[in-house]
């Protein structure tokens, strides 16, 4: 499961709408992809439903996964941030092991090494 804190949503409804999306058949798509310097980073858009996504419900937000990236991200919470030096989502992700020191990429436990990446 997946989760939205309450800002984290209101965030998500609001660029949904912004982008002519509806929130019934769209959502916050969360994957994952290789690079950064610890081996994976996040993947944040905001997308329709496809086939074969793992869909979550929080808030009466839509958060997609595909099946490849589920594992890496099971268990997070996602919010948004708003600080002096930006404002964007932040995922509080419990399967990270190592990050960056600037956050943006990660590494997790069942992880080989750097060069193993989606």
């Amino acid at each position: 499961m997946i989760t939205l804190t309450d800002k984290g949503a209101d965030k998500v409804r609001e660029y949904l709408t912004a982008q002519d999306l509806a929130v019934d058949s769209a959502g916050l798509r969360v994957g994952v992809k290789g690079g950064g310097c610890s081996g994976f980073q996040y993947a944040l858009a905001f997308d329709e439903q496809r086939s074969g996504d793992n869909i979550f419900e929080d808030h009466g937000v839509k958060i997609l996964v595909d099946g490849e990236s589920l594992p890496y991200v099971e268990g997070s919470v996602i919010d948004f941030i708003e600080a002096l030096t930006g404002a964007g989502f932040k995922v509080e992700n419990p399967n990270v092991v190592a990050a960056c020191g600037c956050g943006s990429s990660f590494k997790v436990t069942d992880e080989a090494g750097c060069g193993s990446a989606l």
